[in-house]
């Protein structure tokens, strides 16, 4: 997985979800950004501290969560 190191999870950061290097920006908050159909290009220009590779890094993230062998019902 490319870029993974840039997940970071720190019980002072964002309650410890896991963050995009130790910012107050997590991976759910990018992956609804992308599933809201932003592209890359307009998260970069909307957010200037973010950088491609941590777009990356957080959909690396969720393929790794996806590849998990137990998957839990989602609460309605």
């Amino acid at each position: 997985m490319q870029h993974i190191e840039r997940i970071t999870t720190n019980p002072n950061i964002m309650h410890g979800k896991p963050s995009i290097r130790n910012m107050r920006f997590t991976v759910a908050q990018m992956l609804e950004l992308i599933a809201g159909g932003m592209t890359f290009e307009e998260i970069l220009e909307d957010y200037p501290y973010i950088e491609r590779e941590d777009i990356q890094a957080c959909l690396n993230y969720a393929v790794k969560i996806a590849r998990t062998k137990q998957i839990l019902a989602i609460p309605s």
